[in-house]
């Protein structure tokens, strides 16, 4: 008989529910991961409004703490039992992209299977869990080019203090990075979800010196200010842009950071900006965006706007590991609520509707 296993799928729009599904078999350069923990993302609330396309019946979940169950015949350098990650964005770095230095936007599975009509390129093609391949909110799941994307876990790490790094953690770093921050510089990071704290994080480590963060919750902010930011804002009671002016007299951000995803926030980051200042946007947008023709200067504003999907990798995952193992950052405490797989339909309920003050929620197979 098969062995079957228990998994949240996508079923249709609005509609994600539990399932028995085959364990996936391993081929040569697959790793077959036991999920130990895992977690709901907002991307994943999208798949569930419908606002971004998934095939029905797909595994939804992309960041996975686990062990491993079985190794395909060529991975090497790992064993069964060893407790490990993968990033959200697991790509195969034999493709163009990830060989031009992008391996986020791998078209390479595309290409392979045919998906895509434009000799296989599609932006988030290196996303594949529970985008285009079944994801980790499971009892296991099946990591492609594991050599390349599954990462140990330090001893003495629990899967709460890792599991931001698989994509939470990454995308909020990335965008820091894209921030061109120098140090001393000011940066104001707009919406404090998880991937908005670590952005603050993130800046903080790069060397910014005054951090203002924004968002519309005081409870939020108070974890914001653990994360690393100076300055607090709640769009609630204040101009965001005059309180920001008022801060630089006048000058305006070194650069801004967008974690939301909105044409208001967005419209704010480019706002707050000095002359030559750097946008770095990591929202998933629903709608087209406008740019606020007054402070683009017109286009000439020498101003930078940057874009990210959250790097992946084993050697990105090493390295979030080694700030958590150094204990620069505790990103425990963004995991606020605890449930079981069976219970993932009311898990998404109230990540969805963000009730109880939830951050992240550990999902425990």
């Amino acid at each position: 008989m098969t062995a079957m296993m228990k998994a949240a799928v996508f079923v249709e729009k609005g509609r994600i529910a539990l399932a028995d599904k085959p364990i996936p078999d391993v081929g040569p350069n697959d790793a077959l991961v036991r999920i130990t923990t895992t977690t709901i993302c907002g991307t994943d609330v999208h798949i569930l409004k419908g606002e971004y396309p998934v095939a029905p019946g797909l595994t939804v979940g992309h960041e996975p703490v686990g062990v491993i169950e079985k190794l395909g015949s060529a991975v090497q350098g790992y064993q069964e039992g060893q407790r490990v990650i993968a990033g959200a964005i697991c790509p195969n770095f034999n493709s163009y992209a990830a060989q031009d230095g992008y391996p986020s936007q791998d078209g390479s599975y595309l290409a392979a299977h045919g998906l895509c009509g434009c000799h296989g390129y599609k932006a988030t093609a290196g996303w594949r869990f529970g985008n285009l391949i079944d994801g980790t909110q499971a009892e296991y799941v099946l990591v492609p080019d594991a050599q390349a994307n599954l990462a140990p876990i330090p001893d003495g790490l629990t899967d709460e203090q890792v599991l931001m790094c698989p994509d939470i953690m990454s995308t909020g770093f990335k965008g820091a990075e894209n921030a061109n921050i120098k140090i001393g510089d000011t940066v104001v990071v707009l919406a404090q979800g998880p991937i908005g704290l670590c952005a603050t994080a993130g800046a903080r480590l790069l060397g910014a010196t005054t951090i203002i963060a924004v968002d519309g919750n005081d409870h939020r902010l108070g974890i914001a200010r653990k994360m690393g930011a100076d300055v607090t804002l709640n769009f609630r009671n204040v101009d965001v842009v005059d309180e920001v002016m008022k801060l630089t007299g006048g000058k305006g951000a070194d650069s801004s950071i967008e974690a939301l995803g909105t044409q208001a926030t967005f419209a704010q980051a480019m706002k707050v900006l000095k002359p030559g200042g750097t946008l770095s946007s990591l929202g998933v947008y629903s709608e087209d965006l406008s740019i606020p023709l007054a402070q683009f200067a017109a286009g000439l504003g020498d101003h930078t706007i940057r874009t990210a999907l959250c790097p992946g990798g084993k050697e990105r995952m090493r390295r979030l590991m080694n700030v958590i193992a150094a204990q620069r950052l505790d990103l425990g405490v963004l995991v606020t609520h605890q449930r079981k797989l069976d219970e993932i339909v009311e898990a998404y309920d109230l990540f969805a509707h963000q009730r109880d003050g939830v951050l992240k929620i550990a999902i425990k197979p």
